[in-house]
């Protein structure tokens, strides 16, 4: 079903303003917000707006739709888009809620040509041209560096010009071999230190998902990118300093210009 806060306004041209009471407890629900600044919040509210009117959000398992889902789901979603605008989200339209992890089919086709399919428990998961589909429970979860919501939709942006690959579609001012050299050398880096973790027995501070492939680390990064910032550029400058020229915003805020227009290589 669609949210009545989309419902009654579908057909209008201007997109139906978000009462202030439910905005303001949306974004203390989402306390790494607190890094924007009054002319971001602004720009994100905007966004936010266009994103709900745009976009339609259906559920599963009887569980029952709501105008504070929509906007704490969509908030989220915004963040990684802020500067860049919802073209990036262009393309598709449905986002499925699921109460809490849900199954998705897998699939892989093995050294012999044989394709085995198996299931997997799953937080999130976005389709290539198709929806986004997220658990509410841990769309819920905005402690520490976990966001679900920025995840699956970051692999949105990366599937822009084909596969989430870690490779999202470069600004025209960007180098893309400066890139990859970047991503590939924090990916492998963090491959080994979660080997070595593993063995001792410790934690890693990013999350072990990440070692799974270029374009979950990417996915990985950008949630600490916004949730948690100071991590990543501890950890990996060079690719902190790629992910500020691509999101063209830095939460830590030592760039002093931004571009909210921002083109891209197809």
């Amino acid at each position: 079903m669609i949210a009545n806060f989309l419902r009654r306004f579908l057909g209008k041209r201007e997109p139906p303003a978000i009462p202030e009471a439910l905005w303001l407890a949306a974004l203390a629900r989402q306390p790494y917000l607190a890094r924007l600044d009054a002319v971001e919040l602004d720009q994100l509210r905007s966004l936010t707006k266009d994103f709900l009117a745009e976009k339609e959000f259906t559920t599963t398992g009887g569980l029952k739709l709501d105008n504070e889902m929509c906007l704490s789901i969509a908030l989220q979603a915004c963040l990684p888009i802020l500067h860049l605008g919802l073209t990036w989200y262009r393309g598709w339209v449905g986002i499925v809620v699921h109460l809490d992890e849900f199954i998705v089919q897998r699939n892989f086709e093995d050294e012999d040509g044989v394709v085995h399919e198996y299931q997997e428990i799953a937080s999130g998961e976005a389709w290539n041209g198709g929806p986004v589909l997220i658990s509410w429970k841990d769309a819920q979860m905005t402690e520490d560096s976990y966001n679900v919501v920025i995840h699956e939709f970051v692999h949105k942006i990366d599937m822009l010009n084909g596969d989430a690959d870690g490779i999202p579609p470069l600004h025209a001012d960007m180098s893309r071999e400066t890139w990859e050299t970047c991503l590939l050398a924090a990916y492998d880096d963090f491959c080994q230190r979660l080997s070595i973790s593993e063995v001792q027995g410790t934690d890693t501070m990013i999350d072990p998902y990440a070692a799974d492939h270029p374009g979950e680390f990417f996915a990985v990064i950008s949630e600490m990118f916004f949730t948690a910032p100071e991590a990543i550029y501890s950890e990996y400058p060079d690719l902190f300093h790629q992910l500020s020229l691509f999101y063209r915003t830095n939460p830590l805020g030592n760039i002093s210009s931004r571009s909210t227009n921002a083109g891209f290589n197809a």
